[in-house]
């Protein structure tokens, strides 16, 4: 199957990462915000976003949006 273009992707993965960063910070946001080390508090988010995009949120994406990618 040939793959989608850049722009599609662009767009799935904005679709994914913007609504979980937002509900995970108004989850979570005073407890992170809580540690004065930046680096450490991107690091946990990253820990959290990361798997999540890449083992639920963009394969459930992609095979929903399917017909859209591939268009």
């Amino acid at each position: 199957m040939q793959q989608p273009p850049r722009w599609k992707m662009a767009v799935l993965i904005w679709i994914a990462i913007y609504p979980t960063l937002t509900f995970l910070l108004f989850l979570i946001g005073d407890y992170i915000n809580q540690i004065s080390f930046l680096p450490f508090r991107t690091l946990l988010l990253t820990l959290i976003i990361v798997p999540l995009m890449v083992f639920v949120l963009l394969p459930m994406l992609s095979k929903l949006l399917r017909r859209w990618l591939h268009g």
